[in-house]
């Protein structure tokens, strides 16, 4: 005999109905017929937030909605564009922290973990997806939080292998203007990783070689350390909100979408941008 149990969703009502209507103008757009989709838009949202905040396989959302696989896998697809559609940019999040009144931002990378990436990397044997630092296959995504670290903005996905200042400004269109062009009002604290951009990303002093910092420069270190830290929260809320970020199973280049529609979920549900 069969067990059969229910379950209650970490989410407010206010977020299944904003995610609901999302769908249901994205169906007007397509021009979707009446009584052609297997579910209606409200099970369609209780469906995504499901694979967002539980992490459940999509083999398990079609059993439970009486769908086929195919479509079940379709639907939580659907969902991520219409959120991901409505992420912030940085042009638009940056101001947004300085009319906010806020000292200061900072930029992190976090790795999303992954086993659906295999390809070849710039010399025979090197995964590009492969992160060293992490010993995992991954995607790394850039995120920018406030003070209190409450993540206002993250960037499209780059393979695990690349490093931070590689991902986060030299192959982003956006970011290093956005943070150039707001840099005097609005400092960005970054770790060591950042070094490269020094001159836009305010970083600790590093140790140099066969060198010591000086009391001044380790005492500025330390002040800067305590203050960055804080930007750890907003990876690791993300990463605990949502276990479908702690080990992606869809397509690799997804990632960066699959992030900024859970940015987007984050922001809804706690009814809070900046």
């Amino acid at each position: 005999m069969r067990v059969t149990c229910t379950s209650v969703l970490p989410v407010r009502q206010e977020t299944v109905d904003v995610l609901t209507g999302l769908l249901s103008a994205e169906r007007a757009r397509r021009v979707t017929r009446t009584g052609t989709r297997a579910l209606p838009c409200h099970d369609q949202a209780v469906l995504v937030l499901r694979w967002f905040l539980d992490g459940t396989r999509m083999s398990r959302l079609a059993r439970d909605n009486a769908i086929g696989r195919s479509t079940g896998y379709a639907y939580p697809h659907e969902g991520i564009d219409v959120l991901a559609a409505r992420s912030p940019s940085p042009h638009g999040a940056m101001p947004a922290a300085k009319t906010a009144g806020y000292s200061h931002v900072d930029i992190d990378g976090t790795l999303i973990e992954t086993d659906r990436c295999r390809a070849p990397g710039p010399t025979p044997g090197v995964d590009p997806w492969w992160s060293g630092k992490h010993a995992n296959q991954g995607g790394d995504v850039q995120v920018i939080t406030v003070p209190d670290g409450w993540p206002i903005w993250t960037s499209e996905v780059r393979a695990g292998r690349e490093h931070d200042t590689t991902t986060a400004v030299r192959t982003h269109p956006e970011i290093l203007p956005a943070l150039t062009a707001i840099g005097a009002d609005l400092r960005t604290l970054g770790d060591l990783g950042y070094e490269g951009e020094a001159d836009t990303i305010t970083v600790a002093f590093k140790t140099p070689k066969n060198g010591r910092l000086t009391l001044a420069q380790q005492q500025l270190n330390q002040a800067h350390n305590g203050v960055r830290a804080i930007a750890e929260r907003g990876n690791a809320l993300l990463k605990m909100t949502f276990r479908a970020l702690r080990n992606g199973s869809l397509c690799p280049w997804r990632i960066g979408k699959i992030v900024a529609a859970a940015l987007v979920l984050l922001h809804i549900d706690h009814a809070r941008t900046t």
